[in-house]
């Protein structure tokens, strides 16, 4: 229970400082106590999420987030029965209050988490062309392109280790040698890379025909092209947490419009917004899925992720977003790619390897 108070919040503060205490803290809670010491409220990267789907602003009170009422124990608590109300009610945490409900503590079991999330696949689709970053890609496949002095694959694989992942699938196609030839069998970063061969184009869910078996546990699909903070474990969280079939994680798109906007009716002017700005949620290209959308994948046919999506949605399945607030930028077009080699060090505070 060590480190517990880091993830205290005041009842003061906003959606954003909340948002910020869990990105620092490895406990993915922030707890919401009073002045007399009390908790108040339990807030999780899944409530933080939800939130920002129904529009609330980052300058929001705390208090429009938090759960009012979470699972709490007393002191004497035994360990056995906080495992149990941990799978009974599907939450990894469980804060530790005394008689008069003043915080004393945080039950976590985010070891016995990590240790049955290493058996979550991840597929990574690494076979794309990279037209429009040609002629850099015309000797280099794009997820060898270099970011921070490494490779933005390598990136990206050494972030899944550092999460618990063990299980990596590359999805490959163009100049598939150069990628197997680089990274292996994973055992330099501590996983297990296994290729599948693209002898045609399948897109970004035909590809996952091509797995050896189906995956016994959700499991990650993402672009090789990303450069992202994302928190991969929290994606499956949240994932499970919706019980959905198929989550993505969508980016929030704000684009203003250089000239006034008129509104009409009929030839009537009601409104006029000078230069407005629109926000929309886009796809972030990466993906948690449940095993059993497989079954609606065709083998051998050009099969991209959003016509999956579409497809479970006209079926009455569940698709879920879950917002990306953290870094995250797609390196497919060169302004982008220059702008994630700029960025790089300030956000992930590493040097570039040289």
């Amino acid at each position: 229970m060590a480190h517990w108070k880091k993830a205290v919040l005041a009842p003061s503060a906003t959606l954003g400082e909340a948002i910020k205490n869990l990105d620092q803290s490895t406990l993915q809670i922030a707890l919401v106590v009073g002045d007399d010491g009390r908790l108040q409220g339990t807030i999780t990267d899944g409530d933080v999420r939800r939130a920002i789907l129904r529009g609330e602003k980052l300058e929001a009170p705390v208090g429009n987030v938090m759960k009012a009422n979470p699972i709490t124990a007393g002191p004497d608590i035994d360990r056995k029965t906080v495992m149990r109300w941990m799978r009974e009610y599907q939450i990894a945490q469980v804060p530790i209050v005394d008689a008069d409900g003043g915080l004393s503590g945080l039950e976590t079991l985010s070891r016995i988490v990590q240790d049955d999330r290493s058996d979550n696949w991840v597929v990574i689709m690494a076979g794309g062309l990279g037209t429009r970053l040609r002629p850099m890609t015309e000797n280099l496949p794009k997820p060898l392109i270099p970011v921070g002095g490494k490779p933005v694959l390598e990136s990206i694989i050494e972030r899944l280790a550092e999460q618990g992942f063990k299980r990596i699938f590359l999805s490959v196609n163009y100049q598939a040698e150069k990628v197997e030839a680089y990274f292996g069998d994973g055992h330099e970063w501590g996983v297990d890379i296994s290729y599948l061969e693209e002898s045609k184009r399948l897109g970004t869910a035909g590809a996952l025909t091509l797995l050896p078996e189906t995956p016994h546990a959700p499991f990650l699909v993402m672009n090789a092209d990303l450069v992202t903070a994302i928190n991969f474990r929290r994606l499956l969280d949240f994932h499970v947490d919706q019980v959905a079939d198929a989550t993505m994680g969508v980016r929030e798109y704000r684009f203003q419009v250089p000239y006034g906007v008129i509104e009409m009716s009929g030839n009537q002017i009601t409104e006029i917004s000078e230069k407005p700005t629109q926000n929309y949620f886009v796809n972030g290209g990466v993906y948690a899925l449940s095993p059993s959308v497989l079954r609606h994948v065709p083998e051998g046919e050009m099969y991209d992720m959003p016509t999956l999506f579409d497809q479970l949605i006209a079926e009455g399945g569940l698709a879920s977003a879950f917002p990306i607030h953290e870094y995250w930028i797609d390196i497919g077009q060169l302004d982008d790619l220059q702008q994630a080699q700029e960025e790089f060090g300030k956000v992930f505070g590493e040097k570039e390897r040289v």
